[in-house]
């Protein structure tokens, strides 16, 4: 697995040795950047505070922060998993690395939030129907703004979460990863 844009392209990132988590494939990861960056009207990922939920390794992270994301909050729950984003932060720069902060939380229940953010995403298990709460949990704890873009990672084949107040604005596939593209409506 590795960085696939930006200042940190080409850098290897390692994954926890876990069968709780499944990091998102570089082609995946790189056709959802592509559209952060060039496909949705208005947003920009360049200074954007971003969170990333279900964090596992890190990637979708600091694949942000790699392209220019001002802040980024990893959410994780387990440990293998937060030893490996602590591993990964560590490999970069200095200055990146202070404007990381790793959560250790259960997404079902946060804490309020220090700042909204402008980027959330999600990639919560497969068939596990957690968008949905974390979510709920988000908006409740404070953590969105009015135009904060949600992306969550669904097994392609999934039902769309159901989400009172949030509409889907794009669908992507690639291979078994489904990315749905959401805002407050």
């Amino acid at each position: 697995m590795r960085i696939v844009g930006g200042k940190y392209r080409g850098k290897v990132l390692e994954a926890p040795a876990s069968d709780a988590t499944r990091p998102t494939s570089d082609r995946a990861r790189e056709g959802l950047f592509n559209i952060l960056e060039h496909g949705i009207p208005g947003f920009r990922l360049p200074e954007a505070h971003v969170a990333d939920v279900f964090a596992g390794s890190g990637a979708l992270g600091i694949e942000a922060l790699s392209r220019g994301a001002a802040s980024l909050v990893l959410i994780e729950n387990d440990p293998t998993a937060k030893r490996c984003i602590r591993t990964n932060l560590n490999s970069l720069k200095t200055e990146d690395q202070d404007n990381c902060r790793i959560l250790s939380a259960n997404a079902l229940s946060l804490p309020l939030a220090q700042r909204k953010m402008d980027l959330v995403m999600m990639d919560p298990p497969y068939h596990s129907e957690l968008a949905t709460p974390a979510l709920q949990a988000l908006a409740k704890a404070g953590w969105l703004h009015p135009e904060t873009l949600i992306v969550i990672e669904t097994a392609k084949g999934d039902p769309d979460p159901e989400i009172d107040g949030f509409a889907i604005i794009k669908d992507r596939s690639y291979g078994i990863a489904r990315f749905l593209f959401l805002q407050q409506a």
